[in-house]
């Protein structure tokens, strides 16, 4: 019955958890302790910053959407919602494990100009899939194999609407909180960070790309040199949440402003 019962499909083994003030950390996570019990474990995080990069969601929501729909018409209605994870196909993996290595870049890359910033919670994809499912996951010989393979996963689907009033048929939901939220909360915010470091992130700008055309919104322009960067002038940045939003241009003015 909604907003009585859920259904539970899997549980993380590990969370990581940042608080603010720091100073609170202890008392934040006992409570939370309190609440969910022993498991999952939770570990304190050391930073926003690091809990940012590791928003596990802004990589698989926006890229296996654009996965499963990367080649659709726009039009030709769908029987039935296709698998999320089970669905996830070779290409599609692979987009995930770019962007994970865009996001290690960014952690690299911050860690060698800001050495006493803590990101080591921000970990590959599959090291994050072991932590968090290791007992859930049948097959961990890939990534593709993990995300089709954990219990965790089983049976959640693309989100949805009807093609028609009184239709069977589908349409895919690109109102839905995976492009909604996922991406101007998510992934974007990711891209701001990568930018203000100075990395390139042609995957996450791929999929950004196709995301902002499916949602009707201009997050990134692109430039004469055929790359993106955030689109500063236009309107729906102020709708998201990544640092150029708040008038960030300057990562030694970011990293010091918010004492990472």
């Amino acid at each position: 019955e909604y907003g009585v019962s859920a259904c539970i499909l899997g549980v993380k083994k590990d969370i990581d958890v940042a608080v603010s003030p720091a100073t609170s950390t202890d008392e934040v996570l006992t409570k939370l302790d309190s609440l969910i019990g022993p498991v999952p474990a939770l570990h304190s995080a050391s930073n926003f910053l690091a809990v940012t990069l590791m928003n596990i969601n802004a990589t698989w929501h926006p890229t296996i959407t654009y996965g499963q729909y990367r080649d659709w018409d726009l039009h030709t209605p769908f029987r039935k919602a296709p698998l999320f994870y089970e669905g996830v196909d070779d290409w599609t993996a692979k987009k995930l494990q770019d962007v994970s290595d865009e996001l290690q870049q960014v952690r690299a890359t911050l860690c060698k100009a800001y050495p006493y910033i803590d990101l080591s919670i921000v970990r590959p994809v599959c090291d994050w899939m072991k932590r968090s499912y290791a007992q859930d996951i049948v097959d961990t010989s890939s990534l593709r194999s993990m995300l089709n393979t954990n219990k965790g996963y089983q049976g959640l689907l693309h989100p949805m609407v009807p093609y028609k009033e009184g239709s069977d048929l589908l349409l895919p939901n690109f109102s839905y909180r995976y492009m909604t939220e996922d991406v101007p909360f998510g992934m974007l915010v990711n891209k701001g960070i990568a930018e203000l470091a100075g990395v390139p992130t042609p995957t996450m700008d791929e999929i950004l790309v196709w995301c902002q055309r499916r949602c009707n919104k201009t997050y990134l322009e692109k430039q004469p040199d055929s790359s993106y960067r955030i689109a500063l002038e236009s309107n729906d940045l102020q709708h998201t949440r990544c640092p150029q939003k708040f008038g960030w241009t300057d990562l030694d003015s970011f990293i010091k402003a918010y004492n990472y």
